[in-house]
C-alpha cells in the first residue's frame, strides 16, 4: 500500500522510550487483527527493549525474554495474542517452514518483528508490515532516535491521533 504517516521522536532514556510505549500500547490493542509490526535498527539500539516496554504498558506482568535463541516468544494479555519474533540468528528457511511461523503471522495477533530485513534474506515471505518501528542510536549513550511509519491506513488511523502526544 502506498499510505504512508510518519512520526520522528527523540529518547532521551529508557524511562522516555517507556513512556512513549504507554502511549502506543492503548492504541495497539485496539489495532484490527492481524497486525504485523517490523522493527528495525542495529545492534543495541533498543528494539527488544521498546518491545518490553510495550508488553508492560498493555499490561503483561511476566518475564520478557529476548527471542534471540528461541525466534519467538508468544504473548497473551487480555486474550489477546502477541507474537515477538527476532529473526537475527535466522539462517535457514527450513528452520521458518518447520517452525509453523507462517501460520503464526495470519492469526489474530500482533506480530512484532524484529530484524525483518535477516528472515527475508534467507527466503521468508512475511506479510507486508502495518507499522514500521525504526530505532537509531542518538548523540548519548542513553539516547535514540525513533521513527513510527504506519504503511497500511489501519496503522495510520492508529497512529495520526498520537501525533502531537508522541512528539
Amino acid at each position: 500500500m502506498s499510505a504512508s504517516f510518519s512520526i520522528d521522536v527523540a529518547l532521551s532514556n529508557e524511562e522516555h522510550t517507556r513512556r512513549v510505549a504507554a502511549i502506543l500500547a492503548p492504541a495497539l490493542a485496539q489495532a484490527p487483527l492481524p497486525f504485523v509490526i517490523f522493527l528495525s535498527g542495529e545492534l543495541g539500539a533498543g528494539k527488544t527493549t521498546l518491545v518490553r516496554a510495550l508488553l508492560r504498558a498493555m499490561g503483561f506482568g511476566g518475564r520478557v525474554k529476548s527471542p534471540t535463541y528461541a525466534l519467538v516468544e508468544v504473548y497473551v494479555i487480555s486474550g489477546l495474542n502477541l507474537y515477538h519474533f527476532d529473526f537475527y540468528r535466522l539462517k535457514d528457511p527450513d528452520e521458518w517452514h518447520e517452525s509453523g511461523f507462517r501460520d503464526a503471522l495470519t492469526d489474530q495477533a500482533i506480530s512484532l518483528i524484529e530484524w525483518p530485513q535477516k528472515a527475508l534474506g534467507a527466503g521468508v515471505s512475511l506479510p507486508p508490515a502495518d507499522l514500521e518501528i525504526a530505532l537509531s542510536m542518538g548523540p548519548s549513550n542513553d539516547a535514540r532516535q525513533l521513527r513510527l511509519s504506519a504503511l497500511s491506513s489501519q496503522a495510520i488511523r492508529l497512529l495520526q491521533p498520537l501525533a502531537s502526544t508522541l512528539k
